[in-house]
């Protein structure tokens, strides 16, 4: 049975207090599984996360959009989909190709900051190719704006009226800020991920 593995670590994390940033960091781990099972912190601010492929894109985006919340902080992530042959108490000792693949992509990124590496060398290519281009987006994303992203991942079944109810915005600035995020353009790239994922 499949498996996926994030590797990724926090650009600029020395620029802020931990106590800013490790509470929300690890309030969205946790919505992906358990500590230390499913997820670990370790170096201070490099992680491993275990999760079902069918989730990976959706939690690299959750992520993403948590610690872009806060200025100047980043996160580059190397995701990697395979077999778990070896299990252990903690997701950092546990081993098999997932785990080999999410290293690789995470030591592969150079000027980039998302990449994701399988068995499927087809399925990378153009799953990397949807990667880069939500980054170009999602890199330049102010704190504002990745708040409302990550509160429209967060609830779903929220409209625009009610999502601007519960941040206490109005409906035409979350309509803009959801339109300057992609939010529509990356949801759908998420969802041809799934299906590109289903048919290997």
């Amino acid at each position: 049975m499949k498996t996926s593995v994030l590797t990724g670590d926090l650009i600029n994390s020395r620029s802020i207090p931990g106590k800013e940033w490790m509470p929300l960091f690890k309030e969205a781990l946790n919505r992906y599984g358990s500590e230390p099972a499913q997820w670990e912190i370790f170096r201070g601010d490099s992680f491993q996360l275990e999760l079902s492929p069918e989730k990976a894109v959706m939690a690299v985006l959750h992520i993403k959009a948590t610690i872009k919340q806060l200025k100047s902080l980043d996160v580059r992530i190397g995701i990697g989909i395979g077999e778990k042959n070896y299990k252990a108490n903690k997701v950092t000792q546990c081993n098999g190709s997932a785990f080999v693949h999410s290293g690789e992509a995470f030591e592969s990124l150079k000027r980039k900051i998302l990449s994701l590496k399988s068995d499927w060398p087809e399925f990378d290519v153009e799953i990397n190719q949807y990667l880069d281009l939500a980054s170009l987006v999602m890199n330049n994303w102010p704190a504002t704006s990745a708040i409302i992203f990550k509160a429209a991942l967060e609830h779903p079944g929220l409209n625009q009226a009610q999502l601007a109810e519960k941040l206490g915005k109005s409906q035409s600035s979350i309509s803009e800020s959801l339109s300057r995020t992609g939010f529509e353009e990356i949801m759908n790239m998420e969802k041809r991920y799934r299906e590109l994922l289903q048919k290997q």
